[in-house]
Parts: C-alpha cells; structure tokens; sequence
C-alpha cells in the first residue's frame, strides 16, 4: 500500500497552514562552469600593454577622459575586463569609473528586478486533459560576474528554463489540482528556478501562473456538473427545512394537546396578528364537535 501524500493532498496540508513558503536550498554553492583567473599574476605581456595604455591616456589628457571615465547609476554594476581576463576587484560602480583605453572592457550589469512573460502553452495534464497555461517570472541579477561570465543570455537561458519547468511541471498534476491550487504550483515551479539559476548569477524572486484555460467543452461539463451539484445541495436544504418544520409542528400539536388553554391562547393571538385598520372580515373558527351535534 502506498503511503506517500498525493499532490492534492500537499496542496491541501499547505494552504492549511496559511502560506506557501519556497524551498531556497542555500547550502548548494554555485559551481562555475567558466573558471577564472582573477587571482592569477599578470603575464610581461599584460604588463607592458598596461603601460603602454597608460602612457597613451596621458599624452592624449584631456581627450582621453572621454574614453575613460564612465558614469553607472545605483542600479548598475560595472564588470572590467583586462585584456580578456577578470579584475580581481568586486563589481564596479556606482558612481565614476576609470578604466585605461585599449585594454579594459567594461559590461554594465542592470541589478534592478525585471519580468518576462512566458508564453501560453499547450499542456498534456495527468488525466489526459490538454490545457493551455501561462505565467509570468520576476528575476534579478544576484551576482554580476557570474551573469556575465557563466552564461552567454540570462534572460533568454531563464526564460526557457522557464517555460520547460512549467512544462514539466505542470504535465504531473491533474486538472482538478491545477486549478485548485495555482499558488502551490507557482511556489513549485520558482523553487526549482531559484536553485537551476543560481550558478548563472540570477535570482527568481517570484512566479505567477496567470490564466489556466480548459476546452469549451470541458467548461460546459464542469458547469453542468458544479449546477446539478448546487440543486441537489439545495434540495436537501429543502427536505431538512420540511423535516424540522413538522418536527416543530408535532411538538406544538402535542404542547397543545396537554394544555387546552394553550389553543384559545393561539386563536387569540393569531386574531391579534391579522387585526389591522384596514380589515374588513374576520375568520372566526368554529368547534367541529358542535356541528357535528347540531346535525344530529
């Protein structure tokens, strides 16, 4: 027998909890695929063009200045290339920046947080329901050199992770489950993002899954379904009202039938009750027994 939770069950145990908390595992260290050689001496060669370059920026003072100095704002990160190879210093800016003519090479990082939309897609749910689902992914930039240096596009290489995750992701649920708890899948999916991007220098902040579309057909039968669901429920409603009514009517009848004086009572107050400026007639019951009698 298995044991082990479905999903609907760890949706379930998790929205009764109140919140979705995202698995970040930060014991995992980024392993760079492009090792670099910051902390590597520079070669008789590198030192000469490094001279040569600042010589240059002299003797052409003050034109140089425009090739030298750059401006980045406080989003905005500077990664300097000496040469080809990394400058063991952390990420320049913000503020002004020197870098030396012919032999630095600077990529300006935007750490600000940016979105893209991911692109509706036709999903094979678990019950062999085709869907059609989309979303949308925060990101930023976490560290600017392995963003420039582990990886050619950040944006492209998130997105189509993106988009495969939601693929794969999606393609294990049924469709009940999917549309029950988005919130559940889009914490699923950014959990698994958070952790893949790391080693690129990105951070998936957040993953929203915007619009799950299902067949008109498949929307006429979950309509008539959910409506045939809401008249039986009603229906009970409806027969337990009419059963504690005349549970309360035989009680009545029986606190009636121990009491005469109970019965005057009742007439009187219901004369009370119909009794209005504007009435013209009055209903006056009258003993059964008596007529009985007299028809004898």
């Amino acid at each position: 027998m298995d044991n082990n939770p479905t999903e609907s069950e760890l949706a379930s145990a998790l929205k009764r909890q109140g919140s979705l908390e995202v698995f970040h595992d930060e014991s995992i260290q980024p392993q760079r695929n492009v090792k670099t050689s910051e902390n590597t001496p520079p070669s008789c060669a590198e030192k000469t063009c490094f001279v040569l370059s600042l010589i240059l920026a002299i003797l052409t003072f003050p034109i140089s200045l425009f090739v030298c100095l750059k401006i980045l704002s406080e989003y905005q990160r500077g990664v300097v290339l000496r040469l080809g190879r990394l400058r063991p210093k952390p990420p320049r800016g913000p503020g002004v920046i020197f870098i030396l003519p012919c032999i630095d090479h600077m990529t300006i990082i935007d750490l600000r947080t940016t979105s893209f939309g991911l692109d509706r897609q036709e999903i094979l749910t678990r019950d062999m329901v085709t869907i059609s689902i989309d979303g949308v992914v925060y990101y930023s930039i976490k560290s600017p050199y392995d963003a420039l240096l582990q990886v050619r596009n950040p944006e492209e290489a998130t997105e189509k992770l993106a988009m495969t995750t939601l693929r794969n992701v999606a393609g294990v649920h049924k469709l009940m489950d999917l549309l029950s708890s988005k919130e559940y899948l889009s914490n699923q999916i950014e959990s698994i993002l958070y952790n893949s991007t790391e080693p690129w220098g990105v951070r998936v902040e957040r993953v929203e899954i915007k619009e799950i579309g299902i067949p008109d057909q498949l929307k006429r039968a979950l309509a008539v379904e959910q409506e045939a669901m809401r008249e039986a429920k009603a229906k009970v409603a409806a027969a337990q009202g009419e059963r504690d009514a005349v549970r309360a009517l035989k009680e009545a009848a029986d606190i009636m039938e121990t009491n005469p004086i109970a019965l005057q009572l009742r007439y009187l107050q219901t004369l009370n009750t119909i009794c209005n400026d504007n009435t013209r007639s009055y209903v006056f019951p009258f003993p059964v027994d008596i007529v009985k009698r007299l028809m004898k």
